[in-house]
């Protein structure tokens, strides 16, 4: 198995987390939703795979290129 990590593309803050640590996702998923300059920003998993780790909760700030979440393929 690869571990990806997911970055954040922006800094802002963590609106809506949509999936759990252990979840299985497909490729295209959403994990959760940033929001930035009041735009929504999804964080789509890139590959298939289970979610290792979640390193923000909902209402977290976020800075650009922070590891948000940890992705097991």
């Amino acid at each position: 198995m690869a571990r990806l990590e997911i970055e954040s593309e922006v800094t802002g803050n963590v609106w809506k987390v949509e999936v759990q640590a252990g979840a299985r996702v497909d490729a295209g998923d959403v994990l959760m939703i940033l929001e930035s300059m009041k735009m929504e920003i999804p964080v789509e998993a890139p590959e298939a795979g289970r979610v290792s780790e979640l390193r923000v909760a909902e209402e977290d700030a976020v800075e650009e290129d922070q590891v948000i979440a940890i992705l097991e393929t």
